[in-house]
């Protein structure tokens, strides 16, 4: 399987412009607050942690109703967000973003957990429906649009511990 840079290098254009502001918004769904932390629905959070490590950002401005940070991914700037706003109304963050930065929603990626694929697994979307997902479907309702890339992170139906998503996300 392909790391999560490479699938970067996938969505992004093969055109890299020199561009001053964000190119594209990067979602991490989760929940804020220590009592979270490391549950298993907080595997998009989990996400930007690690590409904010990978990429030595930190995620501590306050922007958005999110903690933000700013890095370059294959070439583009890019807005890390981790909402907090809790899951359910994630949207409104993004919108947020996105409003301010005049993004289409294509050029929003969202990573969230996904209870039906295997812990560790990830399905990528150029767009599509909520499947259930909550954080999901606030976005959809934000943005009005289902066209934004999704990447969901496979956790499991049950509870199982969060060893594998830090130590497969950090390499």
């Amino acid at each position: 399987m392909a790391n999560i840079f490479e699938l970067f290098a996938k969505i992004a254009k093969k055109d890299i412009t020199e561009s001053k502001g964000i190119e594209y918004i990067i979602v991490g769904l989760g929940n804020y607050g220590q009592k979270y932390e490391m549950t298993r629905h907080n595997a998009g959070f989990m996400t930007i942690d690690r590409l904010a490590e990978k990429h030595s950002v930190k995620i501590q401005r306050y922007r958005f109703s999110s903690l933000t940070g700013e890095c370059v991914i294959s070439g583009h700037k890019v807005l890390l967000m981790k909402p907090q706003t809790y899951m359910n109304r994630s949207g409104i963050a993004v919108y947020e973003a996105a409003d301010y930065y005049k993004l289409e929603p294509e050029k929003v990626i969202v990573f969230s957990d996904d209870v039906n694929l295997a812990p560790g697994k990830m399905r990528i979307r150029k767009s599509g429906s909520s499947g259930g997902q909550k954080g999901l479907q606030s976005i959809i309702e934000n943005l009005d649009s289902e066209a934004f890339p999704r990447i969901r992170i496979g956790i499991g139906k049950s509870p199982t511990t969060m060893r594998w998503l830090t130590g497969s996300l950090a390499k």
